[in-house]
């Protein structure tokens, strides 16, 4: 694999994988409160346009922040050209080991409706409001459990970040990553109130054509039972992906 950038790869670890200083900031770790007086650090921020047929439908814009406990990924998603606009957001909290802290969702239009889910002791636990009514599930899922949640795209950065950074490895200031490296992660989608096993795959290297001209990029692709993601992140800038789309569906994701 081709020069990335040593920073990038350090806090791509940091995020996801954690490290003996971050582990001791989580231990001290009280809570969200404590988290707005930590240093931060912005590791990516931006928006994707979402298209379907050609046609723009959606952007989200989001954020990822990297704390002295963990990490903190904000996200807003809107439709577009639809009669009535779709206005969401979320706020993944995650410890330094990427574990799952505390995930908060809100619809704010069409209808104003709210999820939460939080871990408690060996499984998850989440409550949401449809608007109607109060409602609460469990899940036998350890808090290693990574949440992709329908329309936060940046979800899928997160876990692409988790999947590199533990089925690649650094050598001699290169990213290592065996051909067709595997790995399985189970995972909780909360607006569907469903979990699911997908699995991860480093499948090479790709030339994609993108609004800059075409770019030679990393390709992944998950797979679970209901659907193929194929993603293509740019290991010259930071691993951030650069595009994403879901097999046979004509729906692609595009960093704006």
């Amino acid at each position: 694999m081709l020069f990335y950038r040593p920073l990038a790869m350090t806090m791509m670890m940091a995020l996801i994988c954690g490290s003996a200083t971050l582990a001791a900031a989580a231990s001290n770790d009280k809570g969200k409160d404590k988290d707005k007086d930590q240093e931060e650090t912005q590791i990516d921020s931006g928006s994707f346009g979402v298209f379907q047929n050609g046609h723009r439908v959606g952007t989200e814009t989001f954020s990822i922040t990297q704390i002295g406990s963990g990490s903190v990924i904000k996200s807003e998603f809107k439709s577009e050209n639809a009669p009535t606009q779709d206005d969401q957001t979320s706020e993944l909290r995650l410890t330094s080991n990427g574990e799952l802290r505390h995930y908060d969702w809100k619809e704010l239009s069409p209808i104003q409706a709210e999820s939460v889910v939080v871990p408690n002791e060996d499984f998850l636990n989440q409550k949401w409001n449809d608007g109607n009514k109060s409602h609460e599930q469990p899940y036998l899922l350890p808090p290693s459990t990574i949440i992709l949640d329908d329309y936060f795209f940046i979800h899928r950065e997160v876990l692409a970040w988790r999947f590199l950074a533990a089925a690649c490895k650094q050598d001699k200031g290169q990213l290592q990553c065996p051909a067709r490296q595997r790995a399985q992660f189970g995972t909780l989608i909360p607006r569907q109130h469903s979990s699911a096993s997908l699995t991860a795959e480093f499948i090479g290297r790709e030339t994609v054509s993108l609004k800059n001209g075409p770019q030679d990029l990393i390709k992944l692709e998950f797979k679970t039972d209901a659907s193929t993601w194929q993603l293509w992140l740019d290991d010259r800038n930071q691993f951030k992906v650069m595009r994403m789309s879901v097999v046979g569906e004509n729906t692609v994701v595009d960093r704006d």
